[in-house]
């Protein structure tokens, strides 16, 4: 695997950049699903492929970073 789409032990600290509005439905459910609720707002997620699969949705929307597992 590269190191874009390592799944160890970590975590992902994902922080909402542009809003929701004007985008697709199923755009905005994403962001909803990771706990997302205004823009500049982060939260922080065991990385696992299917936070990975919904982070790689909504790429334009958010920032993400890879923090050490403690």
């Amino acid at each position: 695997m590269s190191d874009t789409q390592s799944t160890g032990n970590g975590q992902l600290r994902i922080t909402l950049v542009r809003s929701t509005i004007g985008r697709p439905g199923d755009q905005e459910r994403a962001v909803k699903s990771l706990g997302l609720r205004k823009v500049n707002h982060t939260v922080v997620r065991n990385d696992s492929p299917s936070i990975r699969g919904t982070v790689n949705k909504i790429s334009h929307l958010v920032r993400v970073e890879e923090v050490a597992a403690e």
